[in-house]
């Protein structure tokens, strides 16, 4: 009784703090599994494109408005390294900052390509030699502070890498963030109109593959049960969803990763239908 009422009054905050368009995900009631991932895959899917670098509206300024440092928005927070950055610069010839593909982009050959290229729910603010550190490693547990000694902005992480395993453990503050964001990339991304199908797997991949998977799902399943879903978070969500007027389901709603994927989130949701969810909608709870 004591879960199904904690989980009951999280979803209830939860729902009523966040910006969720009424009806958005009106017709996921009932589903699980991939049914409840293809019905999500449609209600993302089509979403508005930006480009990669333009003279009009491109990644480049949606991220300052994203990854902004909540102390003074002329800053954008460095994902992995924490450092602020001066958003102005942009890439500055190597002396500013650059873009994260939190999904590498090498993974299912995304590139910069309008669509999954140029996804701002995938792209985060980065330092440039720690972006180029994590590279298109996998995400896991690692072992090796990894602490910047190059390019504009330096000094110790709190993100670990590993000198015998291609990984990348992201600071403790955004492992749920990673996690959350390729729960959608697998699920915005699977195969219609000309676009790769992107799966999470639990092998790792090796540096030069270009398949379309990433790893490792049952870290990312940790990860995004110890680190729940933020303010920040959810107010980044609605940016995007001003942008490119599609969300990420698994930021509105976290329960759905355990619907999908499974994990402990899947056990807790047994006690709680979507049935008795929409019975809820009289005092705010958003589907």
């Amino acid at each position: 009784m004591k879960t199904q009422l904690t989980l009951f009054l999280s979803l209830l905050v939860f729902s009523l703090s966040a910006q969720i368009p009424e009806g958005y995900y009106e017709t996921t009631a009932g589903l699980d599994g991939e049914e409840l991932k293809a019905e999500l895959h449609e209600i993302i899917n089509d979403h508005v494109v930006y480009t990669y670098t333009s003279s009009n509206t491109d990644t480049w300024d949606i991220l300052k408005q994203t990854d902004k440092d909540p102390e003074d928005g002329s800053y954008v927070i460095g994902f992995y390294s924490g450092f602020k950055m001066d958003a102005s610069e942009e890439y500055n010839s190597g002396n500013g900052w650059n873009r994260e593909h939190v999904w590498a982009k090498s993974r299912g050959s995304l590139g910069t390509n309008r669509g999954p290229g140029t996804d701002v729910h995938n792209l985060r603010a980065a330092d440039i030699s720690t972006n180029s550190a994590r590279n298109n490693r996998n995400f896991d547990e690692a072992t090796v502070q990894y602490i910047d000694e190059s390019g504009q902005y330096q000094g110790e992480t709190e993100s670990y890498t590993s000198s015998s395993d291609w990984i990348w453990e992201p600071r403790d503050e955004v492992k749920g963030d990673v996690a959350r964001i390729l729960f959608y990339m697998a699920t915005r991304y699977e195969g219609t109109s000309g676009e790769p199908d992107l799966e999470l797997r639990e092998e790792l991949l090796s540096d030069d593959s270009n398949d379309p998977y990433h790893a490792r799902l049952s870290v990312l399943l940790e990860w995004h049960e110890a680190d729940p879903v933020d303010e920040i978070e959810r107010e980044r969500n609605d940016v995007i969803y001003s942008f490119q007027e599609n969300r990420n389901p698994f930021i509105d709603h976290p329960e759905f990763v355990g619907l999908i994927w499974g994990g402990e989130e899947a056990d807790d949701m047994v006690c709680c239908t979507w049935a008795a969810a929409k019975g809820l909608a009289s005092i705010g709870f958003r589907l």
